[in-house]
């Protein structure tokens, strides 16, 4: 197979953790920032994904030139060491004013700290050299149904997006989907509601979508047809890749390492669509186990990595006239030790 592209890798300054949990302390010191960010060219990665509070810390106490300069001063530094803001996210999940939700709150005073929170994201994005902020929207949902009405629900998630697409004509929003936690039930779990938000949005080309690995799992959906849905569409900004065993909690576990064949697909339908051939990255949203010793700890990010371009260079290197023998004799038996051969490295 003839190489589509020469991939570029991102992650976040959270993924370089000091392995606090639910259910226990940090394990690690804390690992500041900058000091960060001079990690990532050395771990072979470029872009950098960014919370709005990650560039400018206490946003909600400063003014609006404030926190412009703020922004500016690190999209400098980041330029400075080679690194790309690949998008910027609002926090909408630790404010006081968000524990119901922002967008879809009970209150119209926290509604209106949400959307206004999320415009000072995308002023920070262009401020700090990006062009997407990414919505994740984690307490969108109800712990209980009867506590909002979804219809209502669904329309004020529209009103913030088109809100957005008005208040900068040029920034991009990435729809990232959950099906649960924080919220019992989210609203928007999947890309293909995301995807019919960005349709009924004001400006759709500029609506689109990121899927996680674990939160497609988590919907009992296979997250290399949720990446193929999105790529019909267009809509596949970008990715967050990791593993998860099972139906539990976002466990944000390396890239292929609780199911090596999911991984080969996603990668598989990555590579066969050309993704990142129009400047989009490979994020790796993982973080390392609570055991590992060491600050900072960044094997699982070097490892992800590796991981995922070993898996490229298997999908490159799949015999495609022998699969396709198998397809068009429809023995899918055979395809499948081929294609289990194929990952073992027996021929």
């Amino acid at each position: 197979m003839t190489p589509s592209t020469e991939y570029r890798f991102s992650f976040g300054p959270w993924n370089i953790c000091e392995g606090k949990d639910p259910f226990g302390p940090a394990t690690r010191a804390p690992y500041d920032h900058e000091a960060k960010f001079a990690l990532y060219r050395p771990l072979g990665f470029e872009g950098v994904q960014l919370h709005d509070d990650d560039v400018v810390p206490d946003l909600d106490q400063l003014s609006g030139p404030q926190i412009l300069a703020k922004a500016t001063q690190v999209g400098t530094m980041l330029g400075n060491q080679g690194l790309v803001p690949e998008f910027v996210a609002p926090r909408l999940w630790f404010s006081p004013e968000t524990i119901d939700g922002g967008y879809t709150s009970n209150s119209a005073a926290d509604r209106r700290y949400a959307l206004d929170r999320t415009l000072r994201t995308a002023d920070i994005a262009r401020a700090v050299g990006s062009k997407a902020i990414v919505l994740w929207l984690a307490r969108e949902g109800t712990s209980l149904r009867e506590s909002k009405n979804a219809v209502t629900a669904y329309q004020r998630i529209l009103d913030a997006i088109n809100a957005i697409l008005d208040h900068d004509k040029e920034i991009e929003i990435w729809i990232e989907p959950k099906p649960n936690e924080p919220c019992d039930h989210a609203y928007v779990p999947t890309i293909g509601h995301a995807v019919s938000l960005a349709y009924a949005s004001k400006d759709p080309v500029r609506v689109k979508g990121l899927i996680e690995t674990a939160h497609a799992l988590l919907a009992g959906l296979d997250p290399s047809d949720e990446m193929a849905f999105a790529i019909a569409h267009g809509k596949l900004a970008s990715v967050h890749l990791n593993d998860q065993n099972g139906l539990k909690y976002d466990q944000d576990k390396n890239f292929g390492a609780a199911n090596l064949r999911g991984a080969f697909n996603q990668v598989r339908v990555l590579e066969e669509n050309h993704y990142g051939s129009r400047g989009e990255f490979v994020g790796l949203d993982v973080k390392a186990m609570r055991t590992q010793a060491g600050n900072p700890v960044t094997a699982h990010l070097a490892s992800s990595r590796e991981i995922f371009l070993h898996l490229v260079e298997k999908v490159r290197s799949l015999d495609l006239k022998e699969q396709q023998q198998y397809i068009d004799a429809r023995d899918y038996e055979g395809l499948e030790l081929f294609t289990i051969r194929h990952l073992l490295g027996i021929h």
